[in-house]
């Protein structure tokens, strides 16, 4: 029996034997596979160089968008018209307050800053869509809004207040 428990005892060293050298060899040794370890820091280091470009692809496209000069002169006019043909029915802002830019409401009262969040108690509404259709397509990320008598290029996420066209019925 002794001579059973030594063949069993040699063939279990022999398979721990074969697999340590059989694990040995597998670490690319003269079979083209190169050292692993450096191939693997490789990798990673290009992953995080991809996500670093995308992050800056991503601000990219908010670095176009310049708080307060968004709109142009032209784009202003064209949606002043537009509300002044479908809204206007003769309401006019008082020459002292059209002045201001800030949508006929006295001062104190008005309720939003160029490049100041929106507060949440501001109600807003959708922009039309003759009106988008006339505005430069929003940034991506940004929407218009209606603010009471006030177009504005809006964050979505921060609320935050891009550009304003102020003053549609005056």
């Amino acid at each position: 029996m002794s001579t059973h428990l030594r063949a069993a005892a040699l063939a279990i060293a022999c398979v721990f034997a074969a697999g340590a050298s059989l694990a040995d060899d597998d670490h690319g040794k003269g079979k083209g596979k190169g050292n692993k370890h450096a191939e693997k820091d490789e990798r990673k280091a290009e992953k995080q160089e991809d996500k670093r470009e995308k992050k800056g692809d991503k601000h990219r496209d908010r670095d176009d968008v310049r708080v307060g000069q968004y709109f142009s002169d032209q784009q202003r006019e064209s949606v002043r018209s537009y509300y002044s043909q479908q809204y206007g029915n003769g309401r006019r802002c008082p020459p002292g307050l059209a002045k201001k830019n800030n949508g006929c409401l006295p001062p104190g009262q008005v309720r939003y800053t160029v490049g100041q969040p929106l507060p949440r108690t501001v109600t807003v509404y959708l922009v039309p869509q003759p009106v988008i259709v006339q505005l430069p397509v929003a940034p991506p990320g940004y929407r218009y809004v209606r603010v009471g008598n006030d177009i504005l290029l809006v964050s979505p996420q921060s609320q935050l207040v891009v550009d304003v066209i102020a003053g549609l019925l005056r």
